[in-house]
């Protein structure tokens, strides 16, 4: 007999029609703080990730924002400035 009882989140997600969207989130969430430790690593504030990307601050704060949607040429530029780069696979 399981001790598990129910369906998984997964299967929650799945039924409540919203699986792909919260999955989309919890990457951008990921990637927004791998970028926001590497920028704490390198003591590189939001201001000069800005100037380094040749644009405003408050598209770094955008960027930096998991609800907004970014370009993938703007994450790689913005990873490649703090020593990281950006993989995407399809599975």
């Amino acid at each position: 007999m399981s001790k598990h009882i129910g369906s998984s989140l997964d299967d929650f997600l799945k039924e409540e029609g919203i699986y792909e969207e919260t999955q989309a989130l919890a990457i951008k969430e990921v990637v927004v703080w791998q970028l926001t430790e590497a920028m704490k690593k390198q003591s590189l504030s939001k201001t000069r990730l800005a100037a380094m990307l040749k644009t405003s601050r408050s598209q770094v704060d955008r960027l930096l924002d998991p609800t907004r949607d970014v370009t993938l040429s703007t994450l790689q530029r913005a990873a490649a400035l703090v020593g990281r780069k950006v993989q995407i696979e399809l599975v």
